[in-house]
């Protein structure tokens, strides 16, 4: 069997998974996805992944609609938690955007997100759902005209094309990690320099393990995941060499990714998830649009409950 691909995002937060390849010989062909969760949904259904780390929301609002699959053919499944803290999205607009200085300046303007579907997207519901620029799905339409489509989505591929954009202001705002958008706050950083005009935390853990449903459950995914925990492990032993690998190979200020550490929470076995994390999740997206009242039970799309 050929070795596993599996998909991750190039930022401090792949830093495990890093681990348990060079110190634990994880056979596997890592494949960056600097665009992000979104970008991996696709790869993941074109069958070009076989595992994938992303984000929780964009996992969710892929896989709880009804699957206009037959049989489910070339999906995925969730099948274990990475990261149990929550993600802490910035809330970003050109350095020099006089005209935004706080979310409640953002209102139907364009919001820019990576692709339609994908975390940055998601959020940007939750935020307006979070301003009152949503009305419950569940409720009587309200009288004032409110909309469900707060802003005017604006895709962009990527985090660099996300900054360019709100300099040029064919978006007016995006949201991106904190930490991964610390660095181009000022007008002096380079290239495309950005401010921070809010913040959002995610309601629930943040980075969760999918896989195609061809390999749930095969022994090469269960060999993965136990050299993803000795990766975690390593990780949270090794503190000066995970701050180096971040600002030296990943391209983090060192007192930041010191700051980033503080504040993460790797899960002690990534394999698993909880089923009420991924209702609550289900319930927000659709509060907040998202994903409609119809959509599939759990058991259809998730390969691996922890308790059961």
């Amino acid at each position: 069997m050929p070795p596993l691909r599996i998909g991750f995002v190039p930022e401090h937060f792949s830093t495990p998974l890093h681990f348990a390849q060079t110190h634990f010989s994880l056979q596997a062909t890592l494949i960056p996805f600097p665009s992000g969760t979104g970008h991996m949904v696709t790869s993941l259904r074109a069958s070009e992944l076989d595992i994938a780390i992303g984000l929780t929301e964009g996992w969710v609002a892929a896989l709880a609609p009804p699957s206009p699959r037959p049989n489910n053919s070339n999906d995925f499944k969730i099948i274990g938690t990475y990261v149990e803290s929550p993600l802490c999205w910035a809330i970003s607009t050109g350095s020099t955007r006089d005209d935004i200085t706080s979310a409640a300046d953002l209102h139907s303007k364009a919001l820019g997100v990576s692709r339609v579907g994908s975390g940055s997207y998601v959020m940007g519901f939750v935020l307006a759902d979070r301003e009152g620029w949503l009305r419950d799905v569940s409720s009587a339409p309200p009288s004032d005209g409110a909309s469900k489509q707060p802003f005017d989505v604006k895709p962009l591929q990527n985090f660099e094309n996300l900054r360019k954009a709100v300099n040029d202001k064919t978006a007016d705002f995006f949201m991106w990690e904190y930490f991964t958008s610390k660095r181009y706050y000022g007008s002096a950083a380079s290239p495309y320099p950005i401010k921070k005009v809010g913040e959002i935390y995610t309601p629930w853990s943040s980075w969760k393990i999918v896989a195609r449903n061809e390999v749930v459950g095969g022994k090469e995914v269960e060999k993965a995941l136990d050299k993803l925990n000795a990766g975690v492990k390593w990780f949270q032993e090794h503190e000066e060499e995970a701050v180096r690998y971040i600002s030296e190979e990943l391209d983090y200020e060192e007192e930041d990714a010191r700051e980033w550490m503080k504040t993460v929470r790797f899960a002690e076995d990534v394999k698993g998830v909880e089923s009420e994390v991924l209702e609550k999740t289900v319930a927000t997206l659709k509060k907040a649009g998202v994903l409609g009242e119809a959509g599939r039970p759990l058991e259809e799309w998730v390969g691996s409950i922890k308790g059961r």
